[in-house]
């Protein structure tokens, strides 16, 4: 992927100058403009260093970024020049992928850019908010306090991800246990009543019939079964995957009561946490709108959230502009309207991610205990289906 050199005016009035990479010159633009700078000059640098070091920069997951962040930040905090700091990633990091990292911002640091610009190159791998944090901080000093907020935004992060799926873990394990044990019953057991039921000298009720010859066909077809299996994998991926798919299940989610609060709750627990941090850094209320904006999965949360930074834009104040969209639950938006009343929004925004996580322990809670007997119940209804088709011919059967 080629690397451009710009140009950009920072808050319309400081030149700045750097380097980022794009797929092209429109892309470049754009993520510039990301970056809260506005583009006067991009060219394609076709320098082969530059080539070298995309190519060498790899996408680092989430447990990358707490790591690498952790040690960074542990460095630099103890008063440890960045370079030294790198240079120790460089040479004592657990993982390869993270060592490679450290060695190519400290090489462009060296030859004189900064350590918000050498990032400010590879969005891929650090993302806009981490991008934006530490360019703020760098710009007030305060990079080493800006470090540990990135830290504790990485953690919380980790640790709603984590509640997230280990709710929905339970589910999806008993549904894949249910569908391989339908099979193997179907494949397995029904032909093998086949013969038992037609010496009964009666017609096989419809449920025992209808399972018995999908039994019979995929044990003729037996190869039918894992395609079956990849069929339906590669289905839910496509949905979950495709936009348009995406974004009408997104809509779709935000009308189911429990899994709604679910859904409301973790988006905004990320989006207030953001803007607490951007907020407390000194960014601007717009460029910490966009930088929350970032955070949020819910394509309906976050067009209705886009609208709310254009109102800011427009002169609208903040709690006013939320209130308008109608999709922030109304503790929030109190808590934030009176911090913006009392100029104490950072505080407010501290006590609004309390708040937030402990309403979202409660709503994950409730939603665990909804989940177990749900599920007890889809088990009972498959036995009790199973159990219908292989004993109603023996009923019928006594019967006569």
């Amino acid at each position: 992927m080629p690397i451009y050199s710009y140009v950009a005016l920072k808050n319309n009035k400081d030149t700045v100058k750097g380097k980022i990479e794009a797929a092209n010159h429109k892309e470049a633009r754009a993520l510039i403009r990301k970056m809260s700078l506005l583009p006067t000059q991009i060219t394609e640098d076709t320098s082969d260093s530059n080539k070298i070091v995309a190519k060498k920069i790899q996408k680092m997951s989430l447990q990358d970024k707490i790591d690498f962040t952790s040690t960074f930040q542990i460095l630099v905090q103890s008063g440890i020049p960045v370079i030294e700091a790198l240079m120790f990633l460089e040479n004592d990091a657990a993982k390869a992928k993270l060592r490679n990292i450290a060695k190519e911002l400290r090489r462009q640091i060296i030859a004189g850019s900064t350590f918000a610009d050498t990032i400010a190159k590879y969005p891929q791998v650090f993302g806009q908010i981490y991008i934006g944090l530490v360019r703020a901080g760098e710009d007030s000093g305060e990079l080493e306090k800006t470090l540990e907020r990135l830290l504790e935004l990485q953690k919380k992060e980790a640790a709603i991800r984590g509640k997230v799926i280990g709710t929905l873990m339970y589910p999806a394990f008993v549904v894949v246990l249910a569908f391989v044990i339908v099979t193997i019953m179907l494949v397995f057991v029904f032909p093998a009543f086949r013969e038992m039921f037609e010496n009964l000298g009666k017609a096989l009720p419809p449920i025992t019939a209808f399972l018995m010859n999908i039994g019979e066909f995929l044990r003729a077809y037996w190869i039918l079964i894992p395609i079956i299996f990849i069929s339906m994998a590669a289905t839910i991926y496509t949905i979950f995957a495709w936009k348009k798919t995406r974004d009408i299940l997104d809509d779709f989610v935000l009308k189911i009561p429990v899994l709604s609060a679910l859904i409301t709750y973790s988006n905004f627990s990320n989006f207030v946490a953001v803007m607490q941090v951007a907020y407390e850094a000194g960014i601007p209320i717009i460029d910490c709108l966009y930088l929350s904006n970032i955070t949020l999965t819910n394509n309906t949360l976050q067009i209705k959230l886009a609208e709310t930074t254009t109102k800011v834009q427009q002169g609208q104040h903040l709690s006013l502009a939320l209130r308008s969209v109608k999709v922030m639950p109304k503790m929030i938006m109190f808590m934030i309207a009176t911090g913006e009343q009392s100029g104490r929004l950072g505080d407010m925004l501290a006590q609004a991610t309390i708040f937030i996580d402990k309403k979202l322990d409660g709503i994950i809670d409730t939603l665990t205990k909804m989940i177990e007997p749900i599920m007890l119940i889809v088990i009972g209804a498959i036995v009790l289906v199973l159990a219908l088709a292989l004993y109603l011919p023996l009923f019928s059967s006594y019967t006569a």
